[in-house]
């Protein structure tokens, strides 16, 4: 996917303009454009050159993102930058809207004092009246540059709504101030009062200043929506302390090489993914995973980029540089969420693509009937200038990007990343969760459940016994023995004679007597195991646990029963999803008896167990047939699988390859956060639909209040001001409302609903 920066765009309009005339270039395959961040990608193979001219045909600028340009042009800067040059013209419009609306409304309505040649004089009132909105309209001339230019282009967009309504208005009032100075020189007094009513140029210069402070509003709340983006990207460290010749020696993070070995104090950032080489600390890594806890960092594991070391000095190797970092990574998948279009935005983009120029044939319509109607040339033209100043794209294309941007933001923050918009729609509309056994809903790893000694010895004797022959071993069930035995601080025997015997066991000699460890048929051949010791172990592995036996000569020393435990909050997990309506599945390849018992204390739905990798893939398209299913995993076996579901959703302590089969990321690996990643989800789908409702409806009932439909019915006539004013605020409204999201506790299940 490449993405592009656009320049130019002003509404809905425009970006469904820039997406159609990219589609129409041969070689691409999909176009998304943002309103939101003023973004492009593209996916397809296609010279950049040829989608930069198809966007600038279109009469809008383009360029790859990354480069800079040497325009002067403030259209689509960003938006910190934006917001102070909006202000900036905000405000010298309101110092001279000031004195307009002071001549105009003040003197002519409510009798404010005018210097004694101007307080009769309507032609010189009139001359200022021009002048004035004249230099309003000159320092708001973006609105009628690009309204026009759209227009030229055959693709007019919301400026072109504004420069009509507002230059319509204006025009009326010259020919009207035209007109009264014919009536002067007449002497028709009468008619220079009636002409003085005719004057609209307190409401094209309101126009202009009321769209602007909506603009600027709506930048502002662009801004918000992008906080957790710049959060992230202010996270990233700027210098780096590496070991150079021997020497401790600062430098910019960009000279870092892989390979670098590099120094972190406490207090300091990481600043480049690593390896510990030298010392031990504890990191808080809650700036990647949202996790406020920090983790102990000894020898050999993996640090990241922008997480801070708490205590301990360290040393580190470079392993992952540049773009390369973790921290690299989740802001350019947050980023490239943002720029690409959830399913449910083709509605409003269907809808954008016809909505000015219907606005615009409505405004001539209501004109006409108006005047068919005997209404007056300035009433019906007041009608048809509301119509456009009240109509608002803006709303309707803000509605599913802004909603999109915050719900990714709010993910970020939580260690949940989503690398498309479709991934946020799709996961708040999941019905079915097929999760991985080992490694997601279980701790991956072997451990100690059971330790059950015979003939007078205590745990810790038979503990210490069986870590003496499973210390020398490499099987992954003497991992669960050796690690117990170290926690306890015990120290093993010395043996002799170690051996390996596969599918049975181990043997050795202590003390000049054999020990043995191994499975009931193994042991079986060197000591006698009663019937009741046999009922015993038989429970353990109905359990899902393997019993190990110890025996030293013919005795039997006892049992240590071992199994890949659950991890702490797999149980709550799994009934939070099945409270919010969904089918909980466990897939594993492990035997049906095991996977039964952990599919139970989980408390899973439905155990399906015995399946190979590309039987794991089978099993999630058959259930795709029955709804919408998500899939969770963290091994490379799972990736099949993760690319076969609706959505793929990757544990993140996970392989790399599942990780990139995902949809979804989950940085804290706690399965969790899967309910968290599905409530966010629906949130930011009831979000939408709820900025959509309200991009829609404003629409339907402002444009016939505009145009004078409940004149008659109910006496409602709105002034083009108003319609202005409504108009900028529908946009920040759609902004607002998107802005909510980052409050909603997606951790918590008090709200979940079936």
């Amino acid at each position: 996917m490449t993405q592009y920066n656009v320049t130019g765009m002003s509404c809905a309009a425009c970006s469904a303009r820039v997406e159609k005339a990219v589609l129409k270039v041969d070689g691409v395959e999909s176009c998304s454009v943002s309103l939101l961040t003023n973004s492009m990608s593209v996916e397809g193979s296609v010279k950049s050159q040829d989608i930069i001219s198809a966007v600038e045909k279109a009469g809008y600028g383009a360029l790859l993102k990354g480069q800079k340009t040497s325009s002067a042009s403030n259209e689509n800067m960003p938006i910190d930058n934006e917001m102070s040059h909006i202000r900036r013209r905000l405000i010298a419009s309101l110092v001279f809207l000031s004195a307009l609306m002071y001549v105009s409304m003040g003197h002519m309505m409510w009798g404010f004092p005018l210097p004694s040649f101007l307080a009769e004089n309507h032609i010189a009132m009139g001359l200022i009246q021009l002048l004035l909105s004249a230099i309003v309209m000159v320092i708001n001339q973006k609105f009628f540059i690009s309204g026009f230019k759209g227009i030229i282009n055959r693709a007019p967009n919301m400026d072109t709504l504004v420069a009509l309504g507002s230059g319509t208005a204006f025009i009326y009032s010259t020919a009207a101030l035209f007109a009264m100075t014919d009536a002067q020189l007449r002497g028709d007094v009468n008619s220079v009062m009636n002409y003085m009513h005719e004057f609209y140029f307190e409401s094209a210069a309101m126009i202009l200043a009321l769209i602007t402070v909506g603009k600027m509003l709506e930048a502002r709340s662009k801004g918000k929506t992008t906080d957790a983006l710049k959060g992230l990207m202010k996270l990233a460290p700027k210098t780096a302390t590496i070991i150079k010749d021997g020497k401790e020696v600062e430098v910019s993070i960009e000279q870092v090489k892989k390979g670098d070995v590099f120094v972190v104090r406490p207090g300091e950032n990481v600043p480049v993914d690593g390896v510990v080489i030298e010392g031990s600390s504890a990191v808080n890594e809650s700036a990647l995973t949202g996790e406020s806890i920090p983790v102990d960092k000894d020898i050999g594991d993996i640090v990241s980029a922008a997480t801070i070391n708490q205590s301990g000095f360290i040393r580190c190797e470079a392993t992952r540089i540049g773009e390369d970092t973790t921290l690299s990574q989740i802001i350019k998948m947050v980023s490239d969420a943002a720029a690409t279009k959830a399913p449910i935005a083709k509605i409003a983009d269907k809808v954008s693509g016809v909505f000015v120029p219907a606005v615009m044939i409505i405004a001539v319509i209501t004109a006409i009937v108006w005047l068919l109607c005997g209404q007056s040339v300035g009433f019906s033209l007041a009608r048809a200038i509301s119509v456009l100043v009240i109509s608002c794209p803006c709303a309707l294309g803000l509605a599913t990007p802004v909603a999109i941007m915050v719900g990714n933001g709010v993910g970020a923050k939580n260690g949940i990343l989503y690398k498309t918009a479709v991934s946020l729609e799709t996961a708040g509309r999941i019905q079915t969760v097929v999760i991985d056994k080992t490694g997601t809903i279980t701790k991956g790893e072997p451990a100690i459940t059971d330790i059950l000694p015979f003939n007078k010895l205590s745990e810790n004797e038979l503990l210490k016994i069986a870590f003496s022959l499973e210390c020398k071993s490499e099987h992954p069930l003497a991992s669960a023995v050796n690690r117990r035995a170290r926690e306890y601080n015990l120290t093993p025997y010395d043996v002799t004679d170690f051996k390996t015997l596969p599918g049975n066991g181990l043997t050795a000699v202590i003390n000049g007597e054999n020990l043995y460890g191994g499975n009931f048929k193994f042991i079986s051949q060197h000591a006698d195991v009663s019937d009741e010791i046999k009922s015993m172990s038989e429970i353990l592995a109905d359990e899902g646990k393997t019993p190990l036996y110890f025996c030293k000569g013919n005795i039997l020393l006892g049992i240590i029963a071992v199994a890949d435990i659950i991890k702490e909050d797999s149980a709550k997990a799994v009934s939070e999803l099945k409270n919010m309506g969904i089918k909980v599945v466990m897939l594993t390849g492990d035997n049906e008896r095991t996977a039964k018992t952990v599919g139970k204390q989980a408390g899973v739905d439905e155990v399906i167990a015995g399946v190979l990798p590309d039987g794991k893939e089978k099993n999630v398209r058959q259930l795709r047939q029955s709804g919408i299913v998500a899939m969770v995993g963290d091994g490379i076996n799972d990736a099949p699988a993760l690319t076969a579901a609706d959505l793929g959703i990757a544990i993140g302590a996970g392989t790399d390859v599942a990780i990139d089969a995902a949809d979804v990321v989950l940085m804290k690996s706690r399965l969790s956060d899967v309910p968290a990643a599905i409530r966010l989800g629906r949130a930011t789908l009831r979000n939408i639909h709820e900025n959509l409702f309200w991009a829609f409806i404003y629409n339907v009932l402002g444009i016939p209040l505009a145009a004078g439909v409940y004149i008659s019915l109910l006496g409602w006539q709105l002034n083009p001001m108003f319609g202005a004013a409504a108009m900028s605020l529908s946009s920040v409204c759609v902004v607002t409302n998107a802005l909510r999201l980052n409050f909603v506790n997606i951790c918590s299940p008090k709200r979940d609903k079936k």
